[in-house]
């Protein structure tokens, strides 16, 4: 790996903010700052936290750390999902799909948080 741009985490990540983004603004104009902000926060960390993760892997408890604060952000983003998609029939097919598709990224962050704390000497 030469790059966080390399990890299928970070690809998906980052491809599943995008997407969340725009259906965020979506929704009506009152919920733009108050769940839509959450869950854009949110889904950005998940990103955002794998290439600090990344940035910092020289030091293995902070890369654990950043691939934990990951997982729990995508977990947030899901709640939010799950918020919105009961809230706003309008977009809760689209919202009960990004969910299943955070919940395959949550497994894969997770997978890849264990490899990390198995392998270490694959990253010195």
């Amino acid at each position: 790996m030469k790059s966080y741009k390399d990890l299928d985490i970070y690809t998906l990540a980052l491809a599943l903010f995008y997407r969340t983004h725009r259906l965020s603004l979506q929704l009506p104009k009152y919920e733009l700052y108050e769940l839509g902000s959450q869950i854009r926060r949110s889904s950005d960390s998940v990103a955002t936290n794998i290439v600090e993760g990344y940035g910092r892997k020289r030091y293995k408890m902070d890369f654990i750390k950043f691939l934990t604060y990951s997982h729990a952000s995508n977990l947030e983003t899901i709640c939010h999902l799950e918020k919105l998609a009961v809230l706003y029939p309008n977009v809760s097919t689209e919202m009960i799909t990004l969910q299943k598709e955070y919940d395959v990224l949550g497994a894969k962050l997770f997978s890849f948080l264990r490899y990390v704390e198995s392998n270490w000497n694959k990253f010195e």
